[in-house]
């Protein structure tokens, strides 16, 4: 098991399958415009403390329009709120009935203990998925193996068939694992709305002796 998240970083940067992936970087970061920004690339994992982790969100792909992404899945720090980021919002409201104006930047979330990490960490400027398939995904399967290997109870909250398709390297029954539909606009309706994932984390984490989020931004 992993002492840290850096920890982990550090150990995977050494493997064959990163050296590729960060010459492929390099090269797009060089040449074309990527978000996030170099130095947030691993915000998500440095932000939240191993020791802390309570939540795992899985998402996809970073936002890849300007003064979106910044290293957490779903999160910006623009004033325009991303579609998917407003359906969450929605659900937060419905299901822990309260009503509350925030902006997008997420943070706050990752310093309680919510990993909010995308399969794929990098994309090219106006281009979605433009660096899956070139390594980040074992990047992040390597990551959750990992922190399921973590002995006390941690949630997985997978939006999505692509955060779904995880679910397999989550085998420890000490974890809860909750599964809907992606918050985009696309898919919402088909049952990501009445998921009631926040409140669900929540008693969870509080039948365990944990302290629970707070979901909403104080």
């Amino acid at each position: 098991m992993i002492n840290s998240f850096l920890d982990f970083i550090h150990t995977e940067k050494k493997k064959d399958y990163y050296v590729k992936l960060a010459n492929f970087l390099r090269n797009e970061y060089t040449n074309y415009t990527c978000y996030p920004k170099k130095e947030d690339v691993f915000n998500a994992i440095k932000y939240c403390d191993i020791d802390n982790l309570k939540v795992v969100i899985l998402g996809q792909d970073p936002y890849h329009e300007e003064g979106q992404a910044h290293g957490f899945a779903f999160s910006v720090k623009c004033e325009k709120l991303p579609p998917s980021l407003i359906n969450i919002y929605k659900e937060m409201r419905s299901d822990l009935v309260i009503d509350f104006t925030q902006d997008g930047d997420l943070t706050y979330l990752a310093n309680q203990g919510v990993l909010l990490l995308n399969s794929t960490l990098t994309v090219r400027e106006h281009l979605a998925f433009s660096h899956a398939g070139k390594g980040w995904e074992i990047f992040t399967d390597n990551l959750i193996r990992q922190i399921c290997d973590i002995d006390r109870p941690i949630v997985f909250i997978l939006w999505g068939n692509a955060a779904i398709s995880k679910e397999k390297y989550v085998y420890n029954n000490k974890h809860l694992v909750l599964k809907a539909a992606h918050p985009s606009p696309l898919s919402a309706s088909r049952g990501f709305f009445g998921c009631h994932h926040f409140s669900l984390a929540n008693e969870f984490l509080t039948s365990n002796g944990l302290k629970p989020i707070e979901w909403v931004k104080k």
